[in-house]
């Protein structure tokens, strides 16, 4: 009668016979292969885009997230510089409307986050006050943690999902000239 015992010697003779046939084959190079006329002419890397598109987190393309700590709506130090490039962006762009977008983490309850949504994007809001903006150029919004990016559950993912995003509306989206 077969049995497991009288079995697994043999099962472990056969596989490294196996293995050991298949250390001895050479991988064939790879060829390049023939581009295809459906994709689009190589684009160098230093380019400048045409259209005006998102960037970083859900933010328009020219301006940048500003992050936050865990359960903080103040603005850190580290962020500040992105606040600055943003107020840049703005005043070259002098009549692009944008829009404020506080986001959270999912940690909390729905009603917790957003408020602290909102708190994170009026203070964004009254830093580029502060910086020159005028107020009626700038409009908030809070998604809490209702417009999460990252899915994971752990500080890596939580901490991209604690930002605000600064969106160009109106019609500098459908083609305004924005620089």
């Amino acid at each position: 009668m077969f049995s497991m015992k009288s079995a697994l010697p043999a099962l472990l003779c056969i596989s490294a016979l196996t293995l050991a046939g298949c250390s001895g084959k050479k991988v064939a190079p790879v060829e390049p292969q023939a581009v295809d006329e459906n994709v689009g002419a190589v684009e160098s890397l230093d380019s400048t885009p045409v259209a005006l598109g998102i960037g970083e987190g859900r933010t328009t393309e020219g301006m940048l997230p500003v992050y936050f700590a865990f359960d903080s709506d103040g603005i850190p130090a580290d962020q500040v510089s992105r606040m600055e490039v943003n107020a840049d962006f703005m005043k070259k762009n002098s009549t692009v409307p944008v829009r404020i977008e506080g986001n959270c983490d999912p940690r909390g309850t729905k009603e917790y986050n957003m408020a602290l949504g909102e708190r994170r994007a009026l203070t964004a809001k009254n830093h580029l006050q502060d910086l020159g903006i005028g107020a009626e150029r700038l409009s908030t919004v809070s998604y809490g943690k209702e417009r999460l990016l990252f899915p994971g559950y752990d500080e890596m993912a939580w901490a991209q999902d604690r930002r605000d995003d600064f969106v160009v509306i109106g019609d500098a989206v459908a083609g305004e000239s924005v620089q």
